[in-house]
């Protein structure tokens, strides 16, 4: 996701949106966690601190999960961007990620069994993608990607379904593959694996 042109909601009263950036890129100090440098505790841990716009609460909201507290602005802003709280990382809504809108995810079966799994069928998985235009999302918007055709297998069995039915969730909600650069080729701009693992050959053993 692109967050260069993120700014604080709260800018017009004064706050700054630099520790929104900095929690929005993963720079987040963390409950209990020091700065370098800082010696004592740290003020995210006061009741009445918060720790986005590194000032004193405003309109209090308390998340219901972890029940940490910031000014509503501040965390109705950052929730905007990324639906977790800012100084435990608990996840809050629905995860989504970046994937092209453009895919599509088939099944097909066949009888003949994976190695180490004799006595099993194969689920066949095909990914397509076709070519498209990078959205906000993506590392470079506005750019063209070019996209990508991808197999993978699983056993037949009561596991290998469970395996599947998470892998059609997590297509649902675009978390299987991205845009980046290919780990094989170095082309940019492709569609690529999104770090869920598949096993893409029929050989080489039973894990996937």
């Amino acid at each position: 996701m692109n967050y260069r042109n993120l700014t604080s909601a709260g800018a017009s009263g004064g706050k700054s949106s630099a520790p929104l950036n900095a929690f929005v890129n993963g720079q987040g100090s963390g409950s209990g966690a020091k700065s370098p440098g800082v010696v004592g505790p740290n003020p995210c841990d006061q009741e009445d601190y918060c720790c986005i716009c590194m000032d004193k609460i405003q309109c209090k909201k308390t998340l219901d999960k972890c029940l940490h507290s910031f000014c509503r602005e501040c965390i109705d802003s950052a929730f905007q961007v990324k639906s977790c709280c800012p100084v435990c990382m608990t996840f809050y809504g629905n995860l989504t990620g970046s994937q092209p809108r453009n895919g599509h995810m088939t099944v097909a079966r066949q009888p003949c069994p994976l190695p180490g799994y004799e006595g099993y069928g194969t689920i066949i998985i095909n990914y397509s993608f076709s070519d498209g235009i990078q959205g906000p999302e993506h590392p470079s918007p506005g750019v063209s990607y070019r996209g990508t055709h991808r197999e993978a297998y699983l056993p037949d069995s009561a596991e290998g379904n469970k395996v599947l039915r998470l892998l059609q969730r997590a297509f649902q909600q675009r978390l299987v593959f991205t845009v980046g650069t290919s780990a094989t080729t170095g082309r940019s701009n492709t569609v690529i694996w999104n770090d869920i693992h598949h096993k893409t050959s029929w050989h080489g053993g039973p894990q996937w």
